[in-house]
């Protein structure tokens, strides 16, 4: 994957990711990927995305969904996905990470949602939606903190008065479920040094395949996707912390930097030096001009 301006070929890869610093809690995307795909993960927070040329294929739990121009994509917390091109092109899109607590605010300001707020729909067709989110980018990236401020504000408003609601409440679990969430806590424990699958099974008191299904039902991916997902959340801490990404390779259990660029670039859709370069700007400067 290559950083590159919008002026560049159609065909060429970039991506820009990073933080305004007048915005906390707001991670912002904008990127044009053509052979890049991001394998399934999840984030802590929210995703809502919008394409402005091409097309993005999402994969979701509930199957595949196709996102053109005007279409912006809208992704609760912890929801495993994956997004490829879905023309030969590829696609355009520029993205907000807003945080939980970010959302809730302009939920209980706006709404009458009281509760775990999410969206009860994946995607809509919103031409002005995806318009607002291009101008929060483009007021970050110009240093206007009022505009981007306001900007995000009528735009999560917007998309949780047309497709807001309450997330279901998690539902009874069952022992499948309860040992999955028992492997889940022994691989957050030991990041860096995971059992096989076989330990971990007979640690939480199921059979590896039993233990292998409930935890791709509960968590949509299986241990080892879950547990690369979740070294890729710690690393990404640890660089906003300003680690260097050889450090935070093998303090989150990756065998060296090139085994965390890989990972860290697929799933991040930056590699993890671009990453921490954007955020020691952002500190610095608090923004920074348009790639």
């Amino acid at each position: 994957m290559a950083a590159g301006s919008e002026g560049a070929g159609a065909t060429r890869e970039w991506a820009r990711h990073w933080q305004y610093a007048a915005l906390p809690g707001l991670d912002l995307l904008r990127a044009h990927y053509v052979r890049h795909t991001f394998p399934r993960h999840s984030h802590e927070g929210y995703v809502l995305g919008a394409v402005n040329r091409g097309m993005e294929d999402v994969g979701l739990p509930g199957g595949t969904l196709h996102a053109g121009p005007g279409t912006v994509v809208m992704i609760n917390p912890e929801v495993p996905h994956t997004a490829r091109a879905g023309v030969p092109e590829g696609w355009a899109y520029a993205t907000l990470y807003p945080s939980t607590r970010a959302v809730d605010s302009v939920a209980a300001e706006v709404t009458n949602l009281r509760g775990t707020v999410g969206f009860d729909t994946p995607c809509t067709a919103d031409p002005e939606a995806g318009r607002l989110i291009h101008e929060v980018h483009r007021a970050a990236e110009q240093g206007n903190a009022l505009a981007a401020d306001t900007l995000l504000r009528v735009v999560l408003a917007r998309l949780l008065g047309r497709h807001g609601g309450l997330l279901s409440p998690a539902p009874t679990l069952d022992a499948g479920a309860r040992a999955a969430g028992l492997a889940r806590a022994v691989l957050e424990d030991r990041l860096t040094a995971p059992p096989t699958l076989e330990a971990l099974a007979a640690e939480v008191g199921a059979s590896p395949f039993a233990l292998l299904r409930a935890f791709k039902k509960r968590y949509g991916m299986p241990p080892h996707a879950w547990l690369t997902n979740a070294r890729v959340r710690r690393a990404r801490e640890l660089l906003d912390a300003g680690v260097a990404p050889a450090e935070a390779a093998t303090a989150v259990g990756f065998t060296d930097q090139p085994h965390l660029n890989r990972h860290f670039t697929r799933i991040v859709g930056v590699p993890p030096g671009a990453y921490q370069r954007e955020r020691a700007r952002t500190y610095k400067t608090g923004t920074r001009t348009r790639p």
